[in-house]
């Protein structure tokens, strides 16, 4: 029984693991259909960057209730699944707690775990709590109904489940240890510290230990095939951040928030008309004149570059950009976190044709489909949402470059846009007066 016990979970693991390699590299895939771009200068900067945003949750801690609960949960969680090397081993081997030699720091080490599990526990009721009692505003916007909204709560009944099926599992472990229980018992006294789990044994006293090993086991495969389809959920789940993260805060932008990026082709142009040696008879270079004309701006994901794709699948669905963006806040339809999901859903269409072997198809694009131009016209281009974002997200890039296609690709600008572009054009400032009449002003009385 055993034996059937151990091949039945290397194939379970084994299935996980592939499924969830084949997600990682249509996620690869997805994200570099996105333009080139170097992220690579000021490694130092990146790496503290990436420790001091993604591991050390700086940012989060600017909303402290919010931001302790998700530290809770998130070094709960984290530290708990370290305990998976030890059940993969055990599934794998047919043993049980095998790093329990390690005595007394072993046992410490389960019960800081039961600690933990508590405090996750705790920390997820009251976020499930803020979201559908209380009804935080960020929450229950027009963006964030149907799967968004149920996602989360998704999430927050799976973290329960998992964190009661450790306690449980720890409890039974305890009592069989506590009955000598073949297999359980061990020479050295009581393996692991159960300093949470042991509350649970009244649930089960009575039971013999055949009724023990069931719940034991039951739990345990409970605990370790609900990981399992955790790690695989995340690719279709706002809680893919998990792992990106990471990445997304060391390749985050730098620079200054409200410094723009300039186009290559315009940048190389305008050097062209400066330069006094160049020849604007010049025939172009061998080739040249075959290559497509670059697109300015983006209408579509594959017109972002892979840092802005990244960006949207690494998207939390927090709210935080979408609260502090003084457009939302005065009724406007614009919201930074669905320009994010909108960006990501787009993506994922993008992606499962690919899958399908399909060509994307044409006639549909994150212009207009997704996003409407009212959206992007009403962005006041202020930087609050990346300030906001606790990892880094830049949802103001996308924006501009969607602009800039509008603006140079179909001349479609707001009227009030194109009048202050042609008096700058026209008169060196946004305003419809000659330069010589702008001091004129002053000289009235």
């Amino acid at each position: 029984m055993q034996i059937v016990s151990q091949i039945a979970f290397l194939a379970a693991f084994i299935v996980a693991i592939s499924f969830f390699i084949r997600n990682v590299r249509r996620l690869y895939r997805n994200i570099k259909l996105g333009k080139a771009i170097d992220r690579t200068d000021r490694p130092k900067e990146r790496l503290s960057n990436m420790i001091r945003v993604a591991l050390g949750q700086s940012k989060m801690v600017k909303r402290p209730v919010a931001g302790i609960l998700h530290i809770l949960v998130y070094v709960g969680f984290i530290i708990i699944n370290i305990e998976m090397l030890e059940i993969v081993i055990d599934g794998i081997f047919g043993t049980h707690r095998v790093f329990s030699f390690l005595g007394g720091t072993y046992n410490f080490l389960i019960g800081a775990f039961e600690i933990l599990a508590l405090l996750v526990i705790v920390s997820i009721i009251t976020f499930w709590i803020r979201r559908n009692v209380i009804k935080i505003k960020r929450f229950w916007s027009s963006e964030m109904k149907g799967w968004p909204k149920n996602d989360a709560n998704y999430i927050l009944y799976f973290e329960v489940a998992l964190m009661t099926c450790f306690l449980l599992m720890n409890a039974a472990d305890y009592q069989l240890q506590l009955n000598g229980a073949e297999h359980y018992a061990s020479q050295e006294g009581i393996i692991g510290g159960f300093p949470v789990s042991q509350f649970l044994l009244p649930l089960i006293d009575g039971l013999g230990n055949s009724a023990l090993i069931v719940i034991e086991r039951t739990t345990w495969w409970l605990h370790i095939i609900g990981i399992l389809i955790f790690l695989n959920y995340l690719y279709y789940s706002k809680h893919l951040h998990i792992l990106l993260a990471f990445p997304n805060t060391y390749y985050a932008k730098l620079k200054l928030k409200g410094e723009l990026t300039n186009l290559e082709s315009v940048t190389n142009e305008v050097k062209l008309m400066m330069d006094p040696n160049a020849d604007p008879f010049a025939a172009p270079e061998a080739g040249a004149a075959d290559e497509e004309p670059e697109k300015f701006g983006a209408s579509d994901v594959t017109d972002l570059n892979w840092v802005q794709l990244l960006n949207a699948y690494t998207c939390t669905e927090c709210g935080r950009c979408t609260s502090e963006c003084p457009a939302n806040q005065t009724g406007k339809k614009l919201s930074p976190r669905k320009i994010m999901m909108d960006t990501r859903d787009r993506l994922e269409e993008v992606g499962e044709q690919l899958n399908k072997k399909q060509p994307i198809a044409e006639g549909k694009q994150l212009l207009d489909d997704y996003i409407t131009r009212e959206e992007l016209w009403a962005c006041t281009t202020c930087s609050a949402c990346v300030e906001a974002c606790p990892i880094g997200i830049d949802p103001l890039s996308i924006i501009i470059e969607m602009r800039r296609y509008l603006v140079m690709e179909e001349s479609a600008a707001p009227n009030e846009l194109n009048v202050s572009m042609s008096n700058i054009e026209n008169n060196g400032a946004p305003w419809p007066y000659n330069q010589m009449d702008r001091l004129n002003w002053a000289k009235e009385n």
